[in-house]
C-alpha cells in the first residue's frame, strides 16, 4: 500500500520534511516496480532510495551535532543499524531473491515510526539552533536610512 504524506509526519523543519517526502516517493516507486514484477526496476529504485537515504541521514546527523543534540550518537546508531539491515536486502536482491514486497513493508514501517518517534525527539534542539543561527546572521533591524548613514 502506498504511503500518503499526512501532517503528523511533518517535523516542522522544512528541509527535513522535503527529504522525508522524497524518501516516501522512493518507497511508493518501489511498490509500483514490485507490482510490475520488473526486477531491474526494483533494484534501481532500491539503490536510488538507499543512496538518497544515506545522504539524508548524514545531513540529519550534521544538524543534530551542530545543535548539540544530546542523543545524537544513539540516533546515528539507529541509522547505522537500519542501513545494515537494508544492505542485507540489497545483497539478497542482487542474488536474485524476490525481496521487493518484504523490503517495501520494512521501509514503510521503519520510516513512519522513525519520523514519529526518533526524529520527533531532536526537532526542538535543531529548531532552537536554527533560530539562533538566523538571529546571529540577521543585520540589525534598524531602518535602511540608518544602516546606510547611521
Amino acid at each position: 500500500m502506498a504511503i500518503t504524506w499526512t501532517d503528523d509526519l511533518n517535523t516542522g523543519i522544512d528541509v527535513i520534511d522535503q527529504q522525508h517526502r522524497r524518501i516516501v516517493d522512493f518507497i511508493n516507486h518501489l511498490e509500483t516496480a514490485q507490482k510490475g514484477g520488473n526486477k531491474d526496476m526494483i533494484k534501481e529504485v532500491v539503490n536510488d532510495c538507499v543512496d538518497y537515504t544515506l545522504s539524508h541521514f548524514a545531513f540529519e546527523e550534521s544538524l543534530q551535532e551542530e545543535a548539540g543534540y544530546q542523543y545524537c550518537k544513539p540516533h546515528k546508531k539507529v541509522h547505522e543499524l537500519f542501513t545494515r539491515r537494508v544492505a542485507e536486502y540489497q545483497q539478497r536482491l542482487e542474488l536474485g531473491d524476490d525481496v521487493g514486497e518484504e523490503l517495501h513493508q520494512l521501509l514503510t514501517r521503519w520510516l513512519i515510526n522513525h519520523i514519529k518517534r526518533d526524529d520527533a525527539d531532536y526537532v526542538s534542539a535543531v529548531k532552537t539552533n536554527m533560530v539562533g543561527i538566523i538571529k546571529e546572521e540577521k543585520p540589525e533591524s534598524r531602518g535602511w536610512f540608518r544602516r546606510l548613514f547611521g
